[in-house]
Parts: C-alpha cells; structure tokens; sequence
C-alpha cells in the first residue's frame, strides 16, 4: 500500500469516526456545555462563594446580594466570571463525555423506559464524566472561591499538585460523587419521565424546543434540592482537604457551625445555575442531535 492509499484510507476512517453516533453525541454535548457554561457561570462562583464564606475565620455566611456587589466592586462586572476557563476546561469536555456515555449506554442496554434503567444510566454517564474532569473541578472551586491567588488555571494545577499531590487533584471525590451521580441520575429519570408523559407528536418542531427546555427545568429543580447537602460538603473539602479530611469531618463541621441550614447553603443560586444549565445544555443537545441525524 503507498502512501496516497493509506492518506485515503486515514480519511476514510476520519469521516467515518466523525459519523459514529458516539462522536456525534460528544460534539453535541460539548456545544450544549459552551452555551450554557458561558451564560451561568456567575451563579456558579456566587453559589461557591456563599459556601465557602461560613469556613473562612468562621465569619456569618455571606449574602447573593453582597457577595454580587462585593466582586463587582472589586473586579467590576467581568469578576463574575471569574473561574471560566476551568469551568469551561470541565464542562465542555465533561458534558461531552457525559451525552456520549448516556448515548452509548442507551444502545447497548436501554431497551426499555423504565424510570430506574434511565436514572442507573444517567448516573453511570455522570461517574465518568466526574472522575474523569475532577482535577478541573477543583481548581474551578478554589479560583471561584477567591481564597487562592493562582495565576492561571495550569498553575494552579502545578501547584496543588507540588503541595498536595495527586490526592489534591482528587481532592472532595466522594462527595462529588454523592452529589453529581444522583444528581444525573435522577434527572435523567425526571427528563425522559416527563418527556414520555409529554405528546410529542402533537408538538410543532418549532414547539418542541421549549418542551424540552421545560422539561429540563422541572427535572432539574427536583434533582438540585435532593442533592443540595452534597454540593455544601464538596465545596468545603475541595477548598481545604486538609483541614477536614474526611466526608465526615467536612459534614461535622457544617453542622457544628450552623446546623441542618447550613447543608443548604447556596441552594438558591446552585438550583438556578443547575437548572438553566441543565434544561439549556439538554435543549440544545436536543436540536444539534436532531440537525445531525442522531437519534
């Protein structure tokens, strides 16, 4: 075989590959991740602040309305968005890896409608999806945060993992886990639940954007308030694992501190954040899947 066959052979494989359902499901989910990164952020860096604020000196927790005036009296209004490259660095890939995994699963197991096949799927899509960008999701919290003074995203990296190792890249698995695993799972369960009870056929294409997004948002609402406690605890041990340690000492301390109110802590930026983000990234996901042939 020369080499003019094997270029042509190299192509062929390349369009082929970019034609997999699989490929397709991940570029989809990437642009659904872009879109809704780009526009939620501030609500991410509000919610993690409003967290993070009862482990600092053990002061009151910050308000939404202070922690907004604070930064954009500090950073004026782009300060907002403060942490959007590590957020996009974990989202775009993640969400990504997360639609071709729900995809792939679909096709090997989901044969049926069955709510608990739809929420065991979506939960296994997120687990790899959590494991595999956790390193990003912990430098996203800490420059959210405004507690570490890195100079980019891949310093921060370096130097978490000089001082801490690969344990500080990892660093709040567990509760990520709890969090996010459930999360996806139950939405998951929420979204084609609430689709299937939904008549689709009587939908206009121009209508079914909107349906999606409304299913998104009302299984997004449920999904975010059950696993609210979680999402307190992982911001805590991301922040400092070495002060809490253990899942435990992190939930200890929040209780300790300010009682079962403090496992809501930020719920209501989270479970807008979370909501929109979903309902978007799920909506358009919908329409770029339809464009491309992917069903």
């Amino acid at each position: 075989m020369d080499s003019k066959d094997t270029l042509i052979e190299f192509q062929e494989d390349s369009r082929t590959n970019f034609k997999s359902p699989v490929v397709k499901s991940f570029l989809a989910g990437s642009l659904s991740g872009t879109c809704s990164t780009l526009l939620f952020q501030p609500l991410d860096l509000v919610k993690t602040r409003v967290q993070a604020s009862i482990s600092v000196n053990g002061a009151r927790p910050a308000g939404m309305v202070s922690i907004v005036a604070n930064v954009v009296q500090q950073d004026k209004i782009v300060g907002l968005w403060r942490g959007l490259v590590p957020s996009i660095s974990r989202c775009v890939p993640g969400i990504g890896i997360y639609f071709s995994t729900i995809h792939y699963l679909k096709g090997k197991f989901g044969h049926s409608k069955s709510p608990i096949e739809s929420m065991i799927i979506g939960g296994s899509a997120r687990s790899v999806a959590v494991v595999t960008m956790l390193p990003f999701t912990v430098i996203k919290t800490r420059i959210e945060s405004g507690e570490f003074n890195y100079n980019n995203m891949f310093r921060g990296l370096s130097a978490i993992y000089k001082q801490e190792g690969a344990k500080g890249l990892f660093s709040g698995i567990a509760p990520t886990l709890l969090r996010d695993v459930p999360f996806s799972g139950l939405y998951f369960m929420f979204y084609t639940q609430l689709k299937h009870m939904s008549i689709i056929e009587s939908v206009p294409d121009s209508g079914l954007p909107m349906l999606h997004f409304s299913c998104g948002v009302t299984a997004g609402m449920m999904a975010s308030l059950i696993t609210q406690p979680a999402d307190v605890l992982k911001t805590h041990m991301q922040l400092y694992p070495k002060r809490y340690g253990r899942l435990r000492n992190a939930a200890k301390f929040v209780y300790q501190r300010d009682g079962l109110e403090g496992f809501w802590r930020g719920i209501i930026p989270r479970t807008i954040r979370r909501t929109l983000m979903a309902a978007l990234a799920w909506t358009v996901y919908e329409e770029v899947a339809k464009s491309v042939g992917l069903k």
